[in-house]
């Protein structure tokens, strides 16, 4: 039977002793002489004694300013809404660019080869009108902002910055029962959720990794900045006098993508108390040294690794959601289009939570991705009220050119100011897109918990919204 002795001074010396025998006594003597001079070399950088003038650290400076109390939070905040404004504003030229390739130049091209394989008028428009449109669509609007975010996201990484924001949401997280990391995940989700639901595989606890999962919705993804815009700018803004249009648009949006983080600390609270108790779990949060960051591995890594790995799953459920607003849109039951009789059934529920059947069937249908929900919205808004002379044809997916267009045609379909707020709480809280509940699928292996990842931001979506609703009505007669 193996016995264990106690650990002693004595003990400890004889050990040395007998290494420096077995080592050499020279060889020993310098080992010890080098391992004492690094050790007084960084207590020299670390340690400010009584009397000695304090040392100039770079890194130090820098972090009592990122991770201030005071100038921590602003900080992030300007950092944050700069990378979503270079995102957003970069990603227009080139959106465009794929838009024109994709819609002007090869849809023609393809129309004209089934023309002349004389293919039947309803096998054209479905996998042209619809689905090959409904992919275009979702390709030129997420392409280029996930290929922009990403990388200036990992950027951000490498350089050493985000664990310093996680130092500072760590607090936060905590309070509501969440992991600190959770903050990583739900900056990575303000570019797209199903990649936020990937990054939740650095929480190494199962339970705050399920909560992470559940509430990454809640960060907006670049699916939804176009609508949360384009609704501030037409909306919202236009309440404003025309040269503070443009601020109050921004603040709207930026009030949306804040009241997406406090949803996601509210709802970690709930789960933490409710369905997934326990205890949070601690981790030690090591602050890296500020480095260059690796330009180029970055730039390869966050393009092959994130976005065309998040483009590829988002086209797969593209495809069927083209052929399925098509075909609601052209199928009659009864000399009314399949979209007529689900908008009517759906219009009670959406003027109840100031909305309207319009929207409730496109994101129905936008569920595979929700760059479609506009031109969905659009397309049915033709279809309901009959105006000519706007989109291409039945289930045929358009954008107009001006704001102030599509603003005249929503107010033909009946949308107020009450329909536009509304609006931009629903596309912040309902449920995810396929592609993310597909990847909390696999990441969680479990279906239960994938249905309750898709029904419960739904269900907060439409109680908000018919408080709001109720409120306004009171309020705004």
């Amino acid at each position: 039977m193996k016995t264990s002795h106690p650990i002693t001074a004595d003990r400890v010396l004889r050990e040395a002793q007998t290494l420096r025998w077995k080592i050499g006594a020279t060889f020993h003597d310098d080992l010890v002489e080098s391992l004492y001079k690094e050790a007084s070399r960084l207590a020299d950088r670390a340690v400010t004694r009584p009397g000695d003038t304090p040392r100039f650290d770079l890194d130090r400076t820098v972090d009592r300013i990122v991770t201030s109390r005071v100038w921590g939070f602003p900080l992030m905040l300007l950092l944050f809404a700069g990378v979503f404004w270079i995102t957003i504003a970069g990603a227009n030229v080139p959106s465009r660019w794929l838009a024109t390739l994709l819609l002007d130049t090869v849809l023609p091209l393809l129309k004209q080869f089934s023309a002349s394989l004389g293919l039947p008028r309803w096998i054209d428009g479905l996998c042209l009108d619809g689905m090959y449109r409904a992919t275009a669509w979702v390709v030129s609007v997420m392409l280029p902002p996930m290929a922009i975010f990403f990388p200036l996201f990992t950027l951000l990484e490498d350089f050493g910055y985000l664990p310093r924001v996680a130092f500072n949401l760590d607090r936060w997280f905590k309070r509501a029962g969440a992991h600190g990391k959770q903050s990583l995940t739900m900056m990575m989700g303000f570019g797209c959720n199903a990649a936020g639901v990937v990054a939740t595989r650095i929480i190494d606890s199962p339970r705050e990794r399920l909560i992470a999962m559940l509430t990454n919705n809640f960060a907006l993804c670049n699916g939804r900045w176009p609508t949360q815009i384009l609704i501030a700018s037409i909306f919202i803004g236009a309440t404003a006098p025309p040269l503070l249009a443009g601020l109050v648009s921004a603040a709207a949006v930026v009030g949306v993508a804040l009241l997406g983080i406090l949803a996601s600390l509210a709802t970690s609270w709930g789960l933490s108390r409710t369905v997934l108790r326990g205890e949070v779990s601690t981790f030690s949060l090591e602050l890296p040294p500020y480095r260059p960051p690796r330009f180029w591995q970055t730039i390869y890594t966050s393009l092959i690794d994130r976005t065309l790995f998040v483009l590829w799953r988002a086209v797969v459920f593209a495809v069927p959601a083209g052929a399925v607003i098509w075909l609601v849109a052209n199928l009659q039951v009864g000399g009314t289009s399949v979209a007529g009789h689900l908008i009517d059934w759906l219009n009670p529920l959406g003027v109840l939570i100031g909305l309207n059947g319009v929207i409730l069937l496109a994101y129905v249908i936008a569920i595979p991705a929700n760059e479609i929900v506009i031109p969905a919205v659009l397309v049915l808004t033709v279809l309901m009220t009959g105006t000519t002379g706007v989109g291409e044809g039945a289930g045929v997916l358009f954008e107009l050119d001006s704001h102030q267009a599509t603003l005249q045609l929503l107010k033909a379909g009946g949308w107020t100011l009450l329909t536009g707020v509304n609006l931009m709480l629903f596309s912040l809280l309902h449920n995810p897109c396929s592609t993310t509940l597909y990847t909390i699928y696999k990441e969680s292996g479990s279906w239960r918990w994938t249905v309750v990842a898709a029904l419960l931001p739904l269900a907060m979506g439409l109680v908000v919204t018919f408080f709001v609703a109720q409120v306004w009505r009171v309020v705004a007669p």
